[in-house]
């Protein structure tokens, strides 16, 4: 008898045994192995979602007409982009869109049943393509941890249903050819979903949105979860194509997906101020800096990345899993292995510096104790 489908293992359940190693120190754990933020949401936002009023009725699904103005104001302001509100509608939050689209895509163009996503990536935009029994097949990607479009198999190409590029990218901190990215789409009639969950946080040079190449074929996402340290809201939206976003959004209204009234309120609040924002890239650039540092003093080699909140390091040796044991064992560190993000990443490491300056500080007492890399 056939038992159906059973889920992987979920990666991050991996570590469990090695959390118990950070107990011993003084200061506990400090895991730095997911990127769930751990800085304060602003006032205004956790504000305007108790006082909304909004948690008697339905939300709409494609949003309030005022978080998707606020959302469209956010892309001109910041970014300089104008597109109309109408070109854009809401999400839970952007996992759920990144697993969830590539089975709506399906339904829109049968005859193609292939993702196309960067071999060192999110897990989720594989996981996308396998919940929804289509193929995925990933973008090598060069030295630089960008994907390298003209190396898909001509057959791939034939059957790709969308190609999912993440700029900046998790875990490796790559700033991706958007412009090149949304032509090559273009020309072969491929959707480009474009993850941009971590663009306010782009250190080499200005934010980069592939809705600055126009909307044609091409859709942007973006979270709230990253940029205002709003995780547990569960907002984020996308924009771009007229077609696609009307048949993403009238299938999602049938879904049922509707993010809660008081967290759209939220949003408001959240997308119509830049201040906080500011605030916590020099958080995140300062800990960059100050982690980096300690690693390279610890014999580690270490470079910043171009985006993001992630330092994404070689291990000595390539021994993505004896780095982490070590970490875990010697400085109370939780890191996750490379191999999370696809084979391809299998002998490097990914640090989430999402933790506070004091927290990270117990890193530098903890080294000077530490024995010398052995292996």
């Amino acid at each position: 008898m056939s038992t159906g489908y059973v889920p992987p293992p979920y990666p991050y359940d991996r570590l469990n045994t090695l959390k118990p190693l950070g107990q011993k120190f003084d200061g506990g754990l400090i895991d730095l192995s997911i990127g769930t933020p751990r800085d304060a949401a602003p006032e205004a936002a956790i504000r305007a979602m108790a006082e909304s009023g909004a948690e008697r009725g339905y939300p709409p699904s494609i949003g309030l007409p005022e978080a998707r103005e606020a959302a469209a104001g956010w892309l001109d302001r910041r970014f300089g982009v104008d597109i109309s509100a109408d070109n854009l509608a809401a999400t839970i939050g952007t996992k759920e869109f990144v697993v969830s689209t590539p089975r709506y895509l399906a339904l829109r163009t049968p005859e193609r049943d292939t993702v196309l996503y960067p071999e060192i990536s999110y897990p989720s935009y594989a996981m996308g393509a396998e919940l929804a029994g289509l193929r995925s097949v990933p973008v090598a990607v060069d030295d630089a941890w960008n994907p390298m479009l003209d190396s898909v198999d001509p057959a791939d190409v034939e059957r790709a249903l969308c190609l999912w590029v993440n700029s900046p990218g998790n875990p490796a901190g790559a700033v991706d050819d958007l412009v090149a990215a949304a032509e090559w789409g273009r020309t072969r009639s491929i959707p480009v979903l474009s993850d941009e969950c971590y663009i306010e946080f782009t250190w080499d040079g200005p934010g980069r949105t592939i809705l600055e190449t126009g909307l044609d074929g091409v859709l942007a996402l973006h979270s709230l979860s990253k940029r205002s340290n709003f995780a547990g809201g569960r907002f984020g939206f996308y924009a771009g194509d007229p077609d696609l976003v009307f048949f993403l959004s009238e299938i999602r209204k049938h879904a049922g997906n509707m993010v809660p009234g008081p967290v759209q309120h939220a949003a408001i609040a959240a997308l119509n101020d830049d201040a906080h924002v500011d605030a916590q890239r020099d958080r995140y650039f300062e800990r960059l800096n100050y982690v980096a540092g300690l690693l390279r003093s610890g014999g580690l080699d270490v470079e910043l990345p171009a985006g993001g909140f992630y330092l994404w390091l070689r291990a000595p040796g390539g021994d993505a899993w004896a780095l982490t044991n070590w970490m875990a064992e010697h400085l109370g560190v939780l890191v996750s292995p490379g191999e999370f993000y696809g084979p391809a990443g299998s002998e490097h490491v990914r640090l989430a510096l999402v933790d506070s300056m004091d927290r990270l500080r117990l890193i530098e007492q903890r080294l000077s104790a530490a024995p010398p890399l052995s292996f």
